[in-house]
This record gives structure tokens, sequence and C-alpha cells, in this order.
């Protein structure tokens, strides 16, 4: 594997993760409580966030692009 395919990895990862986390902090926001978070749904709605980020970072990164 070269050196731009690790970095392009490297950085659609970080994205994925940061995308994960803002749609999981959103979506237990969205609850009056803690005990109302349908974890199951949660888990579904994060994940599919991730793997759009992904999808979306193959149209190209600004952070790879640069190098």
């Amino acid at each position: 594997m070269n050196k731009k395919m690790k970095h392009w990895i490297e950085a659609a990862g970080v994205r994925a993760v940061r995308t994960m986390a803002q749609t999981a902090i959103a979506a237990i926001g969205t609850s009056v409580l803690l005990d109302d978070v349908d974890w199951i749904r949660l888990l579904s709605t994060v994940t599919m966030a991730g793997l759009l980020s992904v999808l979306t970072s193959l149209a190209g990164l600004p952070e790879v692009q640069k190098k």
C-alpha cells in the first residue's frame, strides 16, 4: 500500500469517527432521559453515518489532496 493510500484511509477514518460521534451526540440529545434512548436504533444510525462518511470521502478529501 502506498503512502497516499495510507494517508487517505487515515483521513477518511478520522472523518468517519467524528461524524459518528456527532451523530450519536445529536441522537442522544433528542431524548429527554438517557433511559429513553433506543440504543439499537442509535447504533444503526451511527453506523450508517460512518458508512456514508466513508462513501462521501471517495469523492475526495481536501486533507489528502493538499499533499
